[in-house]
């Protein structure tokens, strides 16, 4: 099936009790057990079905259902955010100790994570110059445990050659887990190009109208865990938690995300509610068909700005002078993403009286909403790095994130005017 109809249909058919056509919302927290060796085979790992809704739920197993199958996954896990969901994907792979190689274009939380929270817990982020192979390449040593990347970066809109890091991360043993929350699987399928685990805030673009926080983890399947057997003994050497289970030789290709789900899910309990579920089922039915206009609204957008007198520069990937103007076209089918930064004349102060006149644009935190919303980075989600590593993720004094939603692009493209006009007018007036 075509994304749209795995959008709609994946995971689900009728209820066969009720025949209900929608996702019923399973607002339970335990589940019955048919006797007390049903109930010990559950929590053995010997057989699939609910004990806890914070292992499992059957509505949020939809929703896992049907974002794995939009990736081409062999399965995944929900949790109730996206920094969750790249929690617990760092700590199932390096929770004996090592370190994450990661482009340096992170959002701002990601990249705390990596460099604050997960060194206290004996595993160390390091960040590479750029988002090439080659300079991943040389930060990875034998005790790395992953490769990490937004495959477009946030706020940055860099496009990174999936296909390349994971040549590189495969050639020296460990997976390549990629950060999909602003391509979407509707842009882009990781998989296909090599990468092992796919990690998506499904607050943004998947669920669509900024009304519900969630997050999943999908496994491709491909990583051969039980090859380098050193590396990852967690996959490999019997668990004590379970009675001695090997991840690797009791669940195959679903090892990375059947312990991910068993260990961290189980005991940390990041859980997303069923509710939540629910909710984004509903955003991804039109998933499809919203990145649609949101990539046409943001070219239209960004043309606007290039060709206006009182725009300092605009970072467009769809730009045919865009660096990565080729990965764009190799990866997105030619389909910039609607999230991209720009910085007006006048610098940082004329930056802010754009921002503050914003009228139809929504300035908030948040992306891949529905609505088009406005960011200062450098004051907001990037605030924890130095100007330094604010630079190198792609953050000026004066960006400003525009993510550009799937209202009437002329009622868009008049709100940015008049901002404009209040923060550079006598610019305007060289201009004509």
């Amino acid at each position: 099936m075509r994304n749209e109809t795995i959008a709609i249909h994946a995971g689900y058919e009728a209820d066969p009790t009720t025949k209900a056509v929608a996702v019923p919302i399973y607002q339970t927290a335990a589940y019955a057990f048919d006797s007390a060796d049903h109930g010990a085979a559950l929590f053995n790992l010997e057989v699939e079905g609910f004990r806890y809704s914070r292992i499992a739920n059957p509505t949020t197993a939809v929703l896992e259902k049907r974002v794995s199958e939009l990736e081409g996954g062999v399965g995944a896990l929900a949790v109730a955010t996206g920094q969750a969901a790249l929690h617990f994907s760092f700590v199932n792979v390096a929770d004996h100790g090592g370190n994450i190689v990661s482009v340096p274009q992170l959002y701002g939380t990601t990249h705390t994570l990596l460099s604050h929270i997960l060194p206290r817990q004996g595993i160390v982020g390091r960040f590479a110059m750029s988002d090439s192979a080659d300079a991943i390449e040389r930060l990875i040593d034998e005790d790395t445990r992953a490769v990490f990347a937004e495959t477009i970066g946030n706020p940055a809109g860099n496009v990174c050659d999936i296909e390349a890091l994971a040549k590189v991360a495969h050639r020296n043993g460990v997976p390549l887990i990629v950060d999909n929350t602003v391509a979407t699987p509707i842009l882009l399928k990781p998989f296909d190009y090599g990468a092992d685990i796919a990690v998506h805030s499904l607050t943004k673009f998947m669920g669509g109208h900024g009304t519900t926080l969630g997050g999943m983890i999908v496994d491709s399947g491909r990583f051969a865990w039980g090859k380098h057997a050193d590396r990852f003994p967690a996959f490999n050497k019997p668990d004590a938690s379970y009675h001695g289970l090997v991840y690797a030789e009791r669940f195959g290709p679903k090892a990375f995300i059947e312990r991910a789900r068993s260990i961290y899910q189980r005991t940390m309990g990041a859980v997303l509610s069923p509710f939540n579920a629910f909710l984004l089922l509903q955003g991804i039915e039109t998933v499809a068909l919203r990145i649609e206009r949101h990539v046409e609204n943001a070219r239209k957008v960004a043309e606007f700005l290039r060709g206006d007198p009182r725009v300092a520069w605009v970072n467009y990937a769809g730009f045919p002078d865009s660096p990565y103007y080729p990965l764009v076209q190799k990866y997105l089918g030619g389909n910039a993403s609607s999230l991209f930064t720009f910085g007006i004349k006048g610098g940082m102060e004329s930056g802010k009286t754009f921002y503050d006149s914003l009228k139809l644009i929504t300035r908030l935190v948040n992306i891949g909403d529905a609505k088009s919303l406005a960011c200062h980075p450098a004051s907001t989600t990037h605030r924890q790095m130095s100007a330094e590593q604010q630079r190198t993720a792609g953050v000026l004094p004066e960006t400003i994130r525009l993510s550009i939603g799937i209202e009437h692009v002329a009622d868009i493209i008049e709100d940015i005017d008049q901002a404009l006009a209040r923060a550079c007018p006598s610019r305007l007036e060289a201009a004509e």
